[in-house]
């Protein structure tokens, strides 16, 4: 079977699987498979695939086909540029996080080092990674319930050189947080679904996404509460609080944050226009 008839029958077989861009997904896959850059499989249409390469790519295609991410699948995803392994011990970054991560970054870079950062809920790693990359000067601190997923930041940390700058620590919330610690940043992509809408998503997030980095509470809401309450005797009088959130929760956050005497700064949008990020300072 040569390169073009593999991406051929496998892209049919995922569009009968209800696969969202079929060809794309399969072509990411063989490229994967077969190490090399997917534009560089147009080059390579009538190369023969071994009998290795064959079974590895029908496996992954299996795979994807029962709607296992594609992430997951080939074991990482890229962030703002960098290479993230990912596993179903942690969320899937998404692209709008990266803007989440970029104010985070250009704040950062306005503080007078060494500037220090929370990255609470922090999975992957990947925000926490992504800051310490673009803002060398800075420290942070990065929690999360998971202990799976923090072995999986640490995995992350390491292979971006940046273990000497960030201090992983396991526990709820702000519970693991050095009491005499205060931050000029806290930034977190919290759980925002609601616990009923999990079970209406696409399969790719309710039935391979970690539920504890999905389940919001009865509203979605329950994590932004906690912020709210608890993070101002952790963070400096003139530092920034930045949060990701769900469609539609806007003015319900912005709210939260009232209510506990926070003033919210600007309402960021994603790529979409979609209202994504909260920004807020004491």
């Amino acid at each position: 079977m040569t390169v073009l008839e593999a991406i051929q029958r496998s892209t049919d077989f995922l569009a009968k699987k209800g696969v969202d861009s079929p060809r794309l997904q399969v072509e990411l896959l063989l490229a994967h498979v077969l190490a090399m850059p997917r534009m560089k499989l147009y080059l390579n249409f009538d190369r023969s695939l071994t009998e290795t390469e064959t079974n590895a790519l029908r496996d992954m295609v299996k795979r994807r086909g029962n709607r296992e991410p594609l992430q997951h699948i080939v074991g990482s995803t890229s962030f703002c540029g960098l290479e993230i392994a990912v596993n179903p011990h942690v969320l899937v970054p998404r692209p709008e996080t990266e803007i989440l991560a970029e104010r985070a970054w250009t704040f950062l870079a306005k503080i007078s080092p060494p500037a220090i950062a929370l990255d609470l809920c922090t999975g992957s790693g990947c925000l926490a990674i992504a800051m310490a990359t673009h803002s060398p000067g800075a420290r942070l601190y990065a929690t999360d319930i998971s202990a799976e997923a923090l072995d999986c930041a640490r995995q992350n940390v390491t292979k971006h050189n940046v273990a000497d700058r960030i201090e992983l620590l396991q526990g709820d919330g702000f519970t693991p947080i050095p009491a005499e610690v205060s931050f000029d940043l806290i930034v977190s992509n919290p759980p925002y679904i609601s616990s009923a809408e999990i079970e209406t998503l696409e399969p790719e997030v309710r039935d391979f996404d970690p539920r504890l980095a999905l389940d919001g509470g009865t509203d979605g809401l329950d994590f932004y509460r906690r912020i709210a309450a608890d993070a101002r005797r952790f963070l400096k009088p003139d530092g920034r609080i930045m949060l990701e959130f769900g469609d539609g929760q806007a003015t319900a956050i912005a709210e939260i944050f009232h209510a506990q005497n926070w003033v919210v700064e600007t309402i960021e949008r994603d790529y979409t226009q979609r209202e994504r990020i909260l920004i807020a300072h004491l």
